[in-house]
């Protein structure tokens, strides 16, 4: 395993605080294609700023973005039109979470702030017959595929926060960088089991830029006769 000189680590340090992207907001697009280009209602847990409630909204009927901050709802409702589909709710998940069906249930660098089993229990619970539920995570390396994949994703880091900085170094972090942030106890083969366990089909890949992605859809409702 290759490790990095501490010096070259400060240095990506220093240059990644001065040219700061949201690693989470990059994989939104992806997460909509796993949806379907209409549907009903959503909710996204841990919605922060509430970014991914806004594009959902354009997709849905109706979005519900739930968070335990009220400071940070409070700022996505300044930023959110009045006139959108939206409803953002203070609550704790898993167990605060309102109650569904939703016909799509998403969960972005959440999940490992959570205890995972009840959470994607309550997921599945909350989901409509036949509805998606899309997890973008965090887990804790182990093992020579992790760190590979976290090192070669470096400097493809640095390279993405220049590009979207155009070059130039800003003190400013986006808003939905703001929000508290914790190391994940859960290595991807820990969350591979629980999902097995209670989300049977899940589709769970390692991905750039230290994060996994989940996707699951809830068995259809059985056709009457």
């Amino acid at each position: 395993m290759t490790i990095l000189p501490s010096r070259l680590v400060q240095a990506l340090h220093r240059f990644n605080a001065a040219h700061p992207w949201d690693h989470n907001a990059h994989y939104h697009p992806w997460l909509l294609r796993q949806l379907p280009r209409r549907f009903g209602s959503a909710l996204d847990v841990g919605c922060g700023s509430g970014d991914l409630v806004r594009r959902l909204a354009g997709h849905a009927e109706s979005v519900v973005g739930v968070d335990a901050d009220p400071r940070i709802l409070d700022r996505a409702r300044e930023l959110t039109d009045a006139s959108a589909p939206v409803t953002y709710t203070r609550a704790a998940a898993p167990h605060g979470l309102p109650s569904g069906p939703y016909d799509v249930i998403t969960c972005v660098a959440v999940l490992h702030h959570l205890p995972c089993a009840d959470s994607l229990a309550r997921f599945r619970r909350e989901l409509a017959p036949g509805g998606t539920l899309v997890v973008v995570g965090c887990a804790r390396p182990q093992g020579a595929l992790d760190h590979a994949i976290g090192l070669a994703a470096v400097p493809l880091n640095a390279l993405i926060g220049w590009a979207k900085n155009r070059g130039r170094a800003t003190a400013h972090r986006p808003l939905s960088m703001t929000a508290l942030t914790r190391d994940p106890e859960l290595t991807l083969d820990e969350i591979g089991r629980e999902a097995a366990r209670l989300l049977p089909g899940a589709r769970l890949r390692r991905r750039l830029f230290w994060r996994y992605t989940l996707v699951w859809r809830a068995p259809a409702a059985p056709r009457g006769r």
